[in-house]
C-alpha cells in the first residue's frame, strides 16, 4: 500500500510538473506577445502592466548591436507596423499620393512576404507641406484578418493567411488637405474609420466582415462663426482632425471617444449617437485619447493646445460640467500620443519636452527635455518608457515622479511612425527602414 501510494505521488508530480511547463508554454503564446493596432493590444501603448515579469526588451542598440534584421521599406509611410502570429504589417505609399502599398513582413526573418499595391490615384491631393504623408493611418490585425486605410483613397480587407482582397471600399470621400492621418480602430464587429476633412467631417462604422456601413455620424461642430469683418471662421486646417477614437465602458455605456478639431465628442459606440459633447479652442487635433480611474484625458490640438481630464458621465455638452482639470502650455504634444502609468501621466511634446503629471489633479511632478523632435509616440514595457524622435534617436525614461534617463540608441533615419512590440523584441519603422531590435 505504502508503494502503491508512492508510485501514484510520483505520478502526480509528473502531472503536476507537466501541467506547470505547459501552462507556462500557453501563458507564453497566450500573453500580450502582438501588437494588433497603433496603440498595441489595450490601444494603450503598453506592451506589459506595472508589475507584470519583464519581457526582456533591449535597453539599448544601434545599427550593429542588438538588432535581429533590418528590412527596407519602399516609399514613405508612417503607419505604426501591427504584429500577430509572426506577421508584421504596414502601409507606405509614393510620396506624391499615386500609388498605395499593403507590406507583410515575416517577423522572424524580416524577409517581404506581400508588397500588394491596393489603390491608385491619378490626382491625389497635395499635402501642401512636408508634415504628413499619404500612409499615416495604422493598419489592425486579428487572427486571419488584416484591415489597412488610407483616409478617402481607400480602406480594404485582406486574408493574412493568402494576402487576397476580400473586400474594399473607395467610395467614403473626405478632402484631407494635409493628408488622411486617423488610424482603424476595431471593438466587437466593427471598423471604426474618422474621417475629419476641410469639407466635411464623421465618424462610421463598417462591418468588419463585409465592408458595408453600420452607421455614419456627422460631427455637429460650429463651423459658421464670423470673424470681425464677416468673414466665415474655422475653414482649411481648422476644420480638420486627425485622431484615432478609443471604446470605454462608462455611465453604463459603451462610448466611442473622438476628439474633433473645437469639440471632443462621445459617440455610443454600437449606434453611432453622440452622447456627450465639450467645447474648446483648438484645432487639428491628432492625440489618441486615454482612459484611467474614471477619466478621460484627451488633447484639444493646435493653437490653444491643452490637456484635459473629463468624466465621461455626462449628457449633451459638458464643457462647463465635467472637465476635472486642464493642463496648457508648450508640453502639451500635438502628436505624439500618452500614456497612463500607475497614477502618473507622460506625454512628450513635438519639441523634445517630457513631461510627467499626477493624473488625478493635474499636478506636475517634472517637464525635461530629451532632445529632437517627437510624432512617434512613447510605448511602456518592461518598467520603462521608450520615446522615438524624428532623428533616429530613442530616449528611455524610468518611470516615476523624478526624471532619470536610462539609456539613449541611435539608429540612422529618424522615426515617424510609433514602436510596436512582439515578445522580447521592438518593431522599429524608421523613414527607410524595418527593424527587429532584439537581445
Amino acid at each position: 500500500m505504502a508503494f502503491r501510494s508512492k508510485r501514484i505521488s510520483v505520478r502526480w508530480s509528473c502531472v503536476v510538473l507537466l501541467a506547470f511547463f505547459l501552462g507556462t508554454a500557453v501563458a507564453a503564446l497566450a500573453g500580450p506577445a502582438d501588437w494588433p493596432e497603433f496603440r498595441g493590444p489595450l490601444g494603450n501603448g503598453m506592451a506589459t502592466q506595472p508589475g507584470e515579469a519583464p519581457r526582456g526588451l533591449p535597453l539599448q542598440w544601434s545599427e550593429t548591436e542588438n538588432v535581429k534584421w533590418k528590412t527596407a521599406i519602399h516609399d514613405k509611410g508612417w503607419s505604426t507596423p501591427v504584429v500577430l502570429n509572426g506577421q508584421i504589417w504596414m502601409t507606405t505609399a509614393t510620396p506624391e499620393g499615386n500609388d498605395f502599398f499593403a507590406v507583410c513582413v515575416d517577423a522572424e526573418t524580416g524577409k517581404i512576404l506581400c508588397d500588394q499595391k491596393l489603390f491608385h490615384c491619378d490626382a491625389p491631393e497635395p499635402l501642401g507641406q512636408d508634415v504628413n504623408c499619404y500612409a499615416s493611418p495604422s493598419p489592425v490585425i486579428e487572427p486571419g484578418r488584416v484591415w489597412v486605410h488610407f483616409g478617402s483613397y481607400g480602406t480594404a480587407c485582406l486574408d493574412t493567411a493568402t494576402f487576397k482582397v476580400i473586400w474594399q471600399r473607395t467610395d467614403l470621400p473626405c478632402r484631407h488637405y494635409r493628408g488622411p492621418g486617423s488610424s482603424l480602430y476595431i471593438w466587437k464587429d466593427m471598423l471604426y474609420l474618422t474621417m475629419d476633412g476641410v469639407d466635411v467631417e464623421y465618424v462610421a462604422a463598417l462591418d468588419k466582415t463585409t465592408g458595408k456601413t453600420v452607421w455614419k455620424t456627422d460631427r455637429t461642430t460650429a463651423w459658421l462663426d464670423l470673424d470681425d469683418t464677416g468673414q466665415k471662421k474655422r475653414q482649411g486646417d481648422f476644420r480638420k482632425a486627425f485622431t484615432t477614437p478609443l471604446v470605454i465602458e462608462a455611465a453604463g455605456k459603451a462610448q466611442l471617444i473622438s476628439p474633433g478639431s473645437y469639440t471632443a465628442y462621445s459617440y455610443d459606440a454600437l449606434t453611432g449617437r453622440e452622447l456627450w459633447k465639450a467645447h474648446h479652442t483648438a484645432y487639428s487635433p491628432a492625440v489618441r485619447p486615454v482612459f484611467g480611474n474614471g477619466i478621460v484625458y484627451l488633447m484639444t490640438g493646435r493653437g490653444d493646445a491643452a490637456l484635459w481630464a473629463v468624466r465621461p458621465d455626462g449628457t449633451g455638452d459638458v464643457t462647463d460640467s465635467s472637465v476635472v482639470w486642464k493642463a496648457e502650455g508648450k508640453m502639451v504634444p500635438n502628436e505624439s500620443s500618452p500614456l497612463l502609468v500607475d497614477g502618473l501621466f507622460y506625454m512628450v511634446s513635438g519639441d523634445g519636452l517630457a513631461t510627467c503629471l499626477d493624473a488625478a489633479t493635474g499636478e506636475k511632478a517634472y517637464s525635461e527635455r530629451i532632445g529632437g523632435n517627437y510624432m512617434a509616440s512613447p510605448v511602456y514595457a518592461d518598467g520603462r518608457i521608450y520615446c522615438c524622435n524624428n532623428q533616429g534617436k530613442t530616449t528611455v525614461l524610468k518611470p516615476g515622479r523624478t526624471f532619470e534617463v536610462l539609456a539613449t540608441s541611435k539608429l540612422d533615419n529618424g522615426f515617424m511612425a510609433s514602436p510596436a512590440v512582439t515578445g522580447k523584441a521592438l518593431i522599429l519603422r524608421t523613414k527607410t527602414d524595418l527593424y527587429r531590435v532584439e537581445q
